[in-house]
């Protein structure tokens, strides 16, 4: 301690003043410890890491029941706040891309979800009979929890909530298994931002029997709990590929493929004396001529903006135009759909042209500035799928009239 003191205050110095006064502040503070950092353990890092679903300590169940041969589950506690703190930040857009789950409500969707290979990671539902009704095998390796229904109806978003909410991996359409496709047909969204519109368009496309869906940037999150609501299971039933940019577009079409747009503008018509605006090619929203005119821009803004309408009034000229209705649909093919705000973008406008596409007119009486997106898609969908249907009959008849003589 002695030696300490001398270090202390140096050579030639006592460590108490004249008259044995304490020595000044700066010799007190050199005799404090600085506060250690403490690290985490990787134990505790790796818990850091999880998810809130794989984190959260188990509900206080006072019991556990069985739904069945090696299926059990946990009975929680009443007014268990974890749960709701779980399933709230499920429904996040944040939890979705950084944990890569997705939250599932009703037992319809959820069967689905199983039936097409979704993995489950939770499920809570409040009556037993609810999951006897699902298959059993995928539920082992989920963690099982039943709740109160007043739980559920406070954690749901909708207004006669089904009694069970589950927590799933986010499907990859690469794993899934989906039904056959019957139209060779690949729909293309861009810029479809409401999630009432998409789920619409999804839950068309999967009546109708496309093959796939893409969604390029700038598409709401089909995983969204308002887009899967209005898709009502079509999620599961044909395959999603999402937040695509337009280089990559073309790897996820067959070869050969002629990529067709929507559109409201008439071949018949008259030309506009108004400037086009981006919507008005777009399919889907098929939006028209603006009301009013657009201010313009400054500096490199105004700039862009006139090379971006440059760009598609030169995509759109180069692309033939023909009603819907006439004889377009082809094996196999692709069609482009836009959003009702922003409609087609160049890029959609330059694949369309160079892959000989047209421009699938349907016409709206004069006045009528837009189409719903969802509604042209299901136009366009469907009179792909009868054209096609109505080409298998005529060879089929002509097969029959003719037969081929061995």
């Amino acid at each position: 301690m002695a030696a300490l003191r001398r270090a202390v205050a140096g050579p030639g110095r006592a460590l108490l003043g004249p008259g044995g006064a304490a020595p000044g502040r700066r010799w007190v503070r050199a005799l404090r410890r600085s506060p250690v950092r403490v690290l985490p353990s990787r134990k505790e890092e790796a818990e850091a890491r999880q998810s809130p679903v794989e984190r959260s300590p188990p509900p206080p169940a006072v019991e556990r029941g069985s739904a069945g041969p090696g299926l059990w589950y946990e009975k929680a506690s009443p007014g268990d706040k974890s749960l709701g703190k779980v399933v709230t930040i499920a429904k996040s857009r944040s939890f979705r891309d950084r944990h890569g789950k997705v939250l599932l409500e009703g037992q319809r969707l959820i069967r689905d979800a199983l039936e097409a290979g979704a993995v489950p990671r939770a499920l809570f539902f409040s009556t037993a009979l609810h999951l006897r009704e699902l298959p059993p095998a995928p539920l082992k390796g989920a963690r099982l929890v039943r709740v109160r229904f007043e739980d559920i109806k406070c954690w749901s978003d909708l207004v006669a909530p089904q009694g069970m909410i589950g927590i799933f991996s986010k499907p990859d359409h690469a794993k899934m298994s989906y039904p056959a496709a019957q139209l060779p047909i690949v729909l293309i969204c861009d810029n479809i931002r409401d999630p009432g519109n998409l789920g619409t368009i999804l839950r068309s496309a999967a009546g109708a029997g496309c093959e796939k869906v893409l969604l390029t940037k700038g598409c709401v999150d089909p995983w969204e709990p308002k887009v899967l609501r209005a898709g009502m299971g079509a999620h599961f039933r044909v395959p999603i590929v999402a937040n695509l940019d337009w280089e990559s577009v073309p790897s996820n079409l067959p070869s050969g493929v002629r990529v067709c747009v929507a559109d409201n503008k008439d071949p018949g018509a008259q030309a506009e004396a108004e400037p086009t605006s981006r919507g008005a090619g777009s399919s889907g929203s098929c939006s028209g001529s603006p009301k009013a005119p657009v201010k313009p821009k400054r500096g490199a803004a105004l700039r862009e903006h006139e090379d971006e309408e440059e760009a598609e009034g030169v995509c759109t000229s180069e692309l033939a135009a023909q009603y819907y209705y006439e004889n377009w649909m082809q094996s196999p093919g692709a069609v482009v759909v836009g959003g009702e705000t922003h409609g087609l973008s160049p890029d959609a406008l330059h694949l369309a042209a160079s892959t000989g596409g047209k421009r699938l007119v349907i016409p709206v009486v004069p006045g009528v500035d837009s189409l719903n997106s969802a509604v042209a898609a299901a136009i366009v969908l469907f009179e792909g799928k009868r054209q096609l249907q109505w080409r298998r009959h005529k060879q089929e008849d002509e097969r029959q009239k003719f037969p081929v003589v061995g």
